[in-house]
């Protein structure tokens, strides 16, 4: 399929995908609102454990987006053939990935929760989510290479299907599991990965099915189990690394983050994870259009239409700012009304006091969908490693600005959280300026 400039074709790729990279967001937001009505305890430890496990399933899709970079670039070169024996590369390699994180979830995340945490009863509870949630791993894994696979060859109509069964069967499950309904035991915070782990089982069987009835892939040999093609993982490899690298740069500063605010105290970590929370709700259209313009440019480099790349960057960065501020101003702005319906309690006094954090949301969003946008179109082009320099670089600025906030100054949690308004202006600075000097014409995918 080649792809145009028309913001019809824009919305028409990155909607659906909008949904479906919301799904780890929609687990972990039904998650923390079942246990925020649990107890106060439970939903700082979901938020705590919750980053964590988004750190891991952030490693698999950053594998997946390398491999939907090479199935966009071989659709826009017109080698659509090739599309399955890249799928397969990437399948193998994300079930061997799996692998190693359950392994390392199951017997050395203690050790290393142990270390970082203060608090025993958060390790605890912490413990007891992953003992459930970590065997899902391989589910989530495999899930994000199939959705890689339609989002490259731009059919990503199904992706929202998937994702509704996705969230409803985590929310039924979640309220049954957590609290003990349906002749279910209340498992609490264990219930919630129990929960999350049986959704993505479920999505990944409808997502199987679907391919097995879809009779327009037969032109991309999904039916032709290939041999284990090791120098192809390789290349993926090569271009995907330094995709994963930003993911865990980028959602790990979140956990180190959340380590630095947990030594403030339970109610702190408590206002913090509620931030975090809108913010995971409303950053939905940003890694929806940062996906999507992932597999726009690469479609158009393999066209050889490289001189079209900056322009449809800016028009997708356009229609995220537009489209997230669309749903961020009304948030912010009436945050009782709207967040009621999910957080309302008699005692509305977290709401209250996590405003200030609500406020600063606005311009972190304005620089996230625009500079979101930029740096994932650099990633399009293949240019994953400066990509890579330019995150550790922010990343390490955002962190040592926090860590002298919180620890050193009396500013409060506010003035935390615009460690993240700093952190995009610098990252769409830089991105900009690499795609302008055209250093990534020569780069091969």
């Amino acid at each position: 399929m080649r792809l145009n400039t028309s913001y019809r074709q824009i919305m028409a790729i990155s909607a659906p995908i909008m949904l479906g990279s919301a799904a780890q967001n929609v687990i972990t937001l039904s998650d923390n609102v079942f246990l925020y009505h649990l107890s106060e305890t439970d939903f700082g430890a979901i938020g705590f454990v919750g980053v964590f496990y988004l750190v891991i399933a952030a490693i698999g899709y950053g594998f997946s987006r390398g491999g939907q970079i090479m199935i966009a670039r071989r659709m826009g070169e017109g080698q659509p053939y090739e599309v399955g024996r890249t799928f397969y590369a990437m399948l193998y390699y994300e079930l061997c990935l799996g692998l190693v994180m359950y392994a390392f979830m199951h017997w050395g995340a203690y050790a290393f929760f142990d270390y970082v945490l203060e608090e025993q009863v958060i390790l605890d509870k912490s413990m007891e989510y992953l003992d459930y949630r970590s065997w899902g791993i391989f589910f989530s894994y495999t899930g994000v290479a199939v959705i890689a696979l339609y989002t490259g060859v731009a059919r990503t109509s199904f992706i929202i299907i998937d994702t509704v069964i996705l969230a409803t069967v985590n929310i039924v499950l979640d309220y049954a599991l957590i609290y003990g309904h349906f002749g279910l035991p209340a498992m609490g915070i264990g219930g919630a990965g129990l929960a999350s782990s049986i959704a993505e089982i479920v999505a990944f069987v409808c997502f199987f099915i679907y391919i097995l009835f879809d009779r327009k892939n037969r032109i991309y040999r999904l039916f032709h189990l290939p041999k284990v093609d090791l120098s192809l993982i390789w290349q993926q490899f090569k271009l995907a690394f330094p995709i994963v690298a930003q993911a865990f740069v980028g959602i790990g500063s979140w956990f180190v983050f959340f380590a630095i605010i947990e030594n403030l105290g339970a109610r702190q970590l408590s206002i913090s994870n509620l931030g975090r929370n809108v913010y995971l709700i409303l950053s939905i259209p940003c890694w929806g259009f940062a996906s999507g313009i992932n597999t726009i440019v690469s479609n158009f480099i393999g066209q050889q239409k490289r001189q079209a790349v900056v322009p449809i960057i800016w028009k997708t960065a356009k229609l995220c700012w537009a489209t997230t501020m669309a749903v961020t101003i009304p948030v912010v702005f009436f945050p009782h009304q709207l967040l009621y319906p999910l957080l309302g309690s008699e005692d509305m006094s977290l709401i209250t006091e996590s405003r200030p954090v609500l406020y600063v949301l606005i311009p972190i969003l304005t620089f996230f969908s625009i500079g979101g946008v930029f740096f994932n179109g650099l990633a399009g082009t293949g240019a994953t490693q400066f990509g890579l320099m330019i995150q550790v670089f922010c990343a390490l600025a955002y962190l040592a600005y926090i860590d002298i906030v919180v620890n050193y100054t009396s500013l409060g949690l506010p003035w935390a959280w615009a460690a993240e308004i700093f952190y995009w202006i610098v990252m769409l600075a830089l991105t900009y300026w690499y795609l302008k000097s055209k250093k990534w014409y020569g780069l091969k995918v």
